[in-house]
């Protein structure tokens, strides 16, 4: 501990700027998996996968890891602009020593309110502001992040809960029909989910579904 201390008493500028940068680093990796969840498209694509997986009620198929690590990389798809311009604006400026920390939390923070503030609802927005008695903002650069975060992640529940209601409806009209067939034939005892769940299965095939929910969650962030 007194030798990391020492690092920063030193006079040598070098071993600063590389103990800033340790100390950032370290920062940005303990706040990676909220920043990922609520700051991104991670939550509404996990959510809608998981709509989807449980409308085919397939359970445990495509396995969590395979969910998860979908919607990470689509993410980091989606995201690819937004950070580009994190990098560019404030990563590589700081890291050259043109620009303090403060300025620079201050430039990578605005491309996400932009990313956040296009896809949250003015409703969700004005209940944070409103409970905090704060002054409307003028601009998306006025929005603190204590209230957009919240109201973006409001915005991206509602959102992923409306496409999985729709990706719901087909798979319960097979449900439907296998079970009236059932009870026509006086199979009762025979669970209806046995019977459809290859009809469901084969309905998802013909469709193409993933690449329908994949050009629906892509088009979702256009």
């Amino acid at each position: 501990m007194n030798e990391f201390i020492s690092i920063f008493s030193e006079s040598d500028p070098t071993n600063v700027s590389t103990s800033v940068k340790l100390l950032i680093l370290l920062t940005v990796l303990s706040l990676a998996p909220s920043i990922l969840i609520l700051m991104t498209s991670f939550a509404r694509i996990v959510i809608v996968l998981s709509f989807t997986r449980t409308a085919l009620a397939t359970n445990q198929m495509p396995p969590n890891q395979v969910i998860i690590g979908l919607a990470l990389f689509l993410t980091f798809f989606i995201m690819a602009p937004t950070f580009q311009q994190v990098n560019e604006q404030a990563l590589q400026p700081l890291f050259d020593e043109e620009i303090g920390l403060e300025e620079a939390y201050e430039r990578a923070s605005l491309p996400f309110k932009e990313f956040m503030a296009k896809h949250t609802r003015q409703k969700d927005l004005e209940l944070f502001i409103e409970y905090n008695q704060a002054e409307r903002p003028e601009s998306v650069e006025d929005i603190p992040l204590t209230m957009l975060v919240p109201a973006f992640a409001l915005s991206e529940i509602k959102t992923a809960f409306q496409m999985g209601f729709m990706i719901f409806i087909p798979f319960l009209v097979i449900d439907m029909i296998v079970a009236s067939v059932l009870m026509s034939m006086g199979m009762m005892m025979l669970p209806p989910v046995m019977i459809s769940l290859p009809f469901k299965i084969l309905l998802f095939i013909l469709v193409d579904g993933w690449y329908l929910i994949m050009k629906s969650l892509l088009q979702s962030f256009s």
